[in-house]
């Protein structure tokens, strides 16, 4: 007995459904075609009233559009409360919305497209140099060194004695030399330090050192 009065629910209820789906279906049909608008119109330029062509009219939010013809012509189909923007190279932007309370289907418009002006930075023209200007200007120019120039200049003999005096030491040359020194001075513990100036090897050594200006006054 239960399970009738559950199946007798089940039909009177699919009844009803098939009795007022039609009548829904139809009011939103009813609703939507109401809401459609075909607009239509022309793009002019404010200042000459001239018809512009290749206007892009595009809806918000939806990615669709369209362009304006040769004479400034252009028609579209929208729904009401929908904002077109008109956009052109050259021109201010424009948005315009379609009335949600517009009586009927169609909706025309007359957009006027404003002048963007844009401002460029100033441009120096001069003229142009003659042949004894340019080839002054040409032998004159210093030309930078290459990686190439620059690994010769770094490596040179003269360079790298510079270097070798200015630069400090680091730890490891410092270490080197305090151990130098600290074995001669064990070395000749309790005995006078030998004299080289009758050493000839010192001497080659002075006479080396002389020659490439290690005595010289340093600035």
């Amino acid at each position: 007995m239960q399970e009738y009065v559950t199946m007798k629910k089940l039909l009177i209820f699919a009844f009803l459904i098939a009795a007022f789906r039609p009548q829904t279906a139809h009011a939103q049909f009813e609703t939507f075609k109401d809401s459609v608008v075909q607009l239509y119109g022309v793009v002019m330029t404010a200042d000459s009233l001239r018809g512009l062509p290749a206007v892009s009219i595009v809806v918000k939010g939806t990615g669709r559009g369209t362009l304006s013809s040769p004479q400034g012509v252009f028609s579209i189909v929208v729904i009401k409360g929908d904002e077109i923007e008109f956009s052109c190279i050259g021109f201010k932007d424009k948005i315009t919305k379609i009335p949600t309370d517009l009586v009927g289907n169609q909706f025309s418009i007359i957009q006027l497209m404003v002048n963007d002006t844009t401002y460029l930075p100033a441009a120096i023209i001069k003229p142009r140099p003659s042949r004894e200007q340019f080839e002054r200007d040409f032998v004159s120019t210093e030309v930078p060194d290459d990686n190439i120039e620059l690994a010769r200049k770094n490596t040179d003999m003269a360079t790298r004695r510079i270097l070798m005096q200015s630069l400090p030491k680091d730890g490891r040359e410092a270490v080197n030399l305090s151990l130098a020194k600290s074995a001669q001075k064990y070395y000749y513990t309790g005995q006078a330090p030998p004299m080289n100036i009758l050493n000839p090897f010192a001497w080659a050594e002075f006479i080396r050192s002389w020659k490439r200006g290690d005595y010289k006054r340093k600035y």
